[in-house]
């Protein structure tokens, strides 16, 4: 097995070590999904979460081992990028890899784990913070600091930021971190960039209000191309979910 530490925790090493090696039977589990597991450990009063991804097939196995950097690395290594640049997310702890000469096995990525009052899922679900005004127009303006820090996050997507609410407003952190790139963004990037938020057009009227005052740009320009790419997005979306459906009837 391949570690890489932050630098602040290099000094847990033997500590971390052996959270990965009872992964399977010690600590609490906080997400079980159909790909991906996170567990929560104790360190030393510091609570971290270990997220454990789905093991790949046959072919990535090649694939991570050659050609690709692991879903791990890039969380970890993405995570440094953001907290450089100012941008809130749990803070990187470790990553580990186990290889074998020919295959890629399992990996891990290390963080701290902080507490938070909701996601943007709770903005769209049925709940306290449904269609909340504030949090969708400082959301936002978060979203608009990220692409002015030339940070393209494609997992933009409700379950992904995290958001607690302070004295002064609002905090966000970004999850799920391993999809993402850098640079310049055009303004229909930006645009598209809210495909997978929210549906409601008073959410979205909202957001396009807040993300103009930040950006500048007329307030109708940015509500027009950002409603666009969500509709397009909802098309495309519920016609591939009618296809499998389609194809789940034939079977």
């Amino acid at each position: 097995m391949r570690i890489r530490f932050a630098q602040k925790y290099k000094a847990n090493a033997n500590a971390i070590k052996a959270m990965l090696a009872h992964f399977d039977r010690e600590g609490t589990t906080f997400d079980k999904g159909a790909r991906n597991t996170i567990k929560v450990f104790d360190l030393n009063g510091q609570s971290v979460n270990i997220k454990s991804f789905k093991k790949p097939n046959i072919v990535n196995k090649i694939v991570y081992r050659f050609f690709r950097t692991s879903k791990a690395r890039r969380s970890f290594e993405y995570a440094n990028i953001l907290i450089e640049k100012g941008i809130g997310t749990p803070h990187p702890v470790a990553y580990a890899e186990t290889t074998t000469s020919l295959f890629f096995g399992e990996s891990y990525y290390i963080s701290e784990h902080i507490d938070y009052d909701l996601t943007y899922r709770e903005l769209i679900r049925d709940s306290k913070y449904a269609g909340n005004p504030d949090i969708l127009a400082a959301f936002a303006a978060f979203t608009f600091k990220l692409h002015q820090q030339g940070v393209h996050f494609k997992d933009h997507s409700p379950g992904n930021t995290l958001i607690q609410i302070l004295d002064h407003g609002y905090a966000f952190y970004l999850v799920d971190l391993n999809r993402m790139e850098f640079g310049r963004m055009t303004f229909e990037q930006r645009m598209k960039n809210f495909e997978r938020l929210s549906r409601y057009e008073s959410h979205v009227r909202i957001m396009a209000k807040a993300y103009a005052a930040q950006s500048n740009e007329p307030e109708a320009v940015v509500y027009e191309h950002m409603w666009k790419a969500i509709s397009d997005f909802q098309t495309r979306f519920y016609r591939k979910k009618r296809l499998k459906k389609k194809l789940a009837f034939w079977k």
